[in-house]
C-alpha cells in the first residue's frame, strides 16, 4: 500500500465542488443532454431524483472537458495521482474494461508480442483483436483441489521474457477474481530489465491502495500502467474507473489513445462519483478497510466451522504462484458438499434473496468491500450451512478444474476478422474458434479468436450451461453453435 503521505489537500473534491457551484447559478439550458435538468423526462426524475439528473449535464468551461482537462477535472486527476502514488491518473467513465484497453493499446501495436497470463479479462484479448498484438501466454498452474487458475511464476514469466526478447509488454492480474496475487515486484523488474512495459489489471484491487496489510500496489511495485476498478472496491458508481500511470510513461500519449475509443460526452455523475470516492479512501480508507478484513476473517473462520466448504485465505500462500492473497476476497469452495459453485450461487439468491459476486464450477465469490455490514454476513453464513443441510450430495461426478490450458493457432485479431463459418458446438472438435466463450462473471475466456477447440473445453462448455453458468460472447445466444475459421 501506499505510505498515505499525501502532497496534495485530499479533502479537497474539485468536480463534486464545481457541481455544487453549477447548481446554485441556475443556469438556463440550451444545450445537450435533452432532458434538461429532468424537465423533458418526469418519470426518470421521479426515479432517479431531482438532485441526480439536475447534474446529469455537458462539459462547459465551468466544469471542464474529460477529453482535454484544463481545470476541475485537471485537479481531480492531480488528487487522484496523489492518493495512489501515481505519476498521473485519468478518469474513466467506460469502465476498467476501456482502462485495461488504453494499457495495452498505449504500448501495443500491430504484431507487437504482449507477455500475459491467460486467465485475463475478455477486456485485455478485445485489446488485442482492436490493435493486432500477439499474445504469448504464461499458462498458470492450477490449484486441483480448489479448481482455480493461480498467478504467474517468477520462473514462467523469466522463460517467457527469455524466449520473446522482442516482446513489447508484461501484463499481470493483481490480484485474481479470486484474491490470488503474483510476485508484481519481481515482474516488474524482470520486464524493466528486458526493456519492457509491465501492466497490470487490478480490477479487484482499488483497496490495496488504502488499507493496512494489503499486497503490493502495482504503483509501489514500479508498474508502467494500472486499471484500476474504483466502482467495485472503491465504493464509486458503476462503470467508474482509474487509469494510473508511472513516470515513464507519457501522459499526453496516453490521454490520446484514450481519445480513440473513450466517449467526448463524459458523465458527471460517474466523475464526481470518482473525485468524492476517492476523497473518501484517502481521507478514511485505512479504518474502512480495516473493518473489511476482519469482517472477511471472521465470515473465514464460521463457513469453515460448519464443514464442507472451505473458505480459503492466506494459508494459500507458497511465495511464488500464490505470492500474496488478497485478505478481503471470500472465495469460497463448494464442490466437496456436492453442488458446483453456480448452483450454490442460484440458491442463494432465488431461495435467501443473497446476491453473491459469482459462482463458477467449483467456487463462488462474496464480495466485501465498504458498504458491507456484519449482520448481512451473519445472513450469509446461517444461509450457506442450511444449504449444506438441505442440498448436500455426493461429489462425485462434478467437474473441478475451472482452467483449461489453450492452443493458439493465429492471433485474437486474426481470427476475429477473418472468414467464418457457423457450425454445431459438438461438431467443432479440432477447428479454430472465431469468436469468444465465457462465463460472466468472471469474464475470463473458456475460448478466444484464434485458439483451437478440444473436446475438454466442449465437455466444459457444456458443464457449464447444464450448471447454470452464465455464458457470452458467442454470435448464437443459445451457445448450441460456434463461429470457427472456415
Amino acid at each position: 500500500m501506499t505510505n498515505n503521505v499525501f502532497r496534495f489537500d485530499q479533502t479537497r473534491a474539485p468536480i463534486y465542488e464545481a457541481l455544487q457551484r453549477f447548481r446554485q447559478m441556475r443556469v438556463v439550458p440550451f444545450d445537450v443532454p435533452g432532458h434538461k435538468r429532468g424537465r423533458g423526462n418526469p418519470e426518470l426524475t421521479e426515479f432517479l431524483g431531482e438532485r441526480c439528473v439536475s447534474i446529469d449535464v455537458n462539459s462547459m468551461k465551468p466544469l471542464d472537458n474529460l477529453c482535454h482537462p484544463v481545470s476541475v477535472i485537471q485537479e481531480a486527476e492531480e488528487l487522484a495521482a496523489d492518493a495512489f502514488g501515481a505519476a498521473h491518473a485519468f478518469l474513466m467513465v467506460g469502465g476498467t474494461t476501456s482502462s485495461v484497453q488504453t494499457m495495452v493499446l498505449s504500448t501495443c501495436k500491430r504484431g507487437d508480442k504482449i507477455i500475459l497470463p491467460r486467465n485475463v479479462h475478455r477486456s485485455v484479448i478485445n485489446a488485442l483483436v482492436l490493435c493486432g498484438a500477439v499474445p504469448v501466454y504464461v499458462n498458470p498452474e492450477v490449484d486441483c483441489k480448489l479448481g482455480i487458475s493461480l498467478g504467474m511464476k517468477r520462473e514462467q514469466v523469466q522463460k517467457a521474457i527469455d524466449k520473446n526478447p522482442d516482446a513489447v509488454a508484461v501484463l499481470v492480474n493483481n490480484p485474481t477474481y479470486y484474491g490470488v496475487c503474483s510476485d508484481m515486484k519481481a515482474i516488474v523488474k524482470m520486464a524493466h530489465d528486458a526493456g519492457m512495459y509491465c501492466l497490470s489489471d487490478e480490477a479487484h484491487g482499488t483497496h490495496f491502495y488504502f488499507g493496512a496489510g494489503m499486497p503490493v500496489t502495482a504503483m509501489d511495485a514500479g508498474a508502467d500502467m494500472a486499471a484500476v476498478s474504483m466502482h467495485k472496491s472503491g465504493g464509486s458508481l458503476t462503470q467508474s474507473s482509474f487509469l494510473l500511470i508511472g513516470p515513464n510513461m507519457s501522459a499526453g500519449h496516453v490521454r490520446q489513445i484514450i481519445n480513440l475509443t473513450q466517449t467526448t460526452s463524459g458523465s458527471y455523475l460517474l466523475m464526481s462519483s470518482l473525485d468524492i470516492s476517492r476523497r473518501n479512501l484517502a481521507l478514511r480508507g485505512r479504518e474502512i478497510f480495516a473493518k473489511v478484513i476482519n469482517m472477511a476473517d471472521y465470515a473465514r473462520e464460521e463457513i469453515n466451522a460448519i464443514g464442507g466448504y472451505y473458505a480459503y485465505g492466506k494459508e494459500l500462500v507458497n511465495g511464488d504462484s500464490i505470492f500474496d492473497f488478497d485478505p478481503t476476497k471470500l472465495s469460497i469452495h463448494t464442490r466437496d458438499i456436492g453442488l458446483a459453485g453456480i448452483e450454490v450461487y442460484d440458491i442463494l439468491r432465488d431461495e435467501y434473496d443473497i446476491q453473491i459476486e459469482f459462482g463458477d464450477i467449483g467456487n463462488i465469490l462474496a464480495y466485501l468491500s465498504i458498504g458491507d455490514r456484519p449482520q448481512e454476513l451473519e445472513r450469509l453464513v446461517s444461509a450457506l450451512a442450511e444449504i449444506r443441510r438441505r442440498y448436500q450430495k455426493d461429489p462425485d461426478g462434478l467437474l473441478s478444474q475451472e482452467y483449461i490450458d489453450p492452443e493458439v493457432i493465429t492471433s485474437p485479431q486474426e481470427a476475429f476478422y477473418a472468414n467464418k463459418r457457423s457450425v454445431p458446438l459438438r461438431e467443432s472438435a479440432g477447428l479454430v474458434c472465431s469468436e469468444f466463450v465465457m462465463c460472466y462473471p468472471p469474464g475470463i475466456p473458456i475460448l478466444a479468436p484464434g485458439e483451437r477447440i478440444t473436446d475438454e473445453i466442449l465437455d466444459y462448455i457444456e458443464y457449464a450451461k447444464i450448471k447454470g453458468c452464465s455464458m457470452t460472447g458467442p454470435e448464437d445466444p443459445n451457445i448450441e453453435n460456434i463461429n470457427v475459421l472456415a
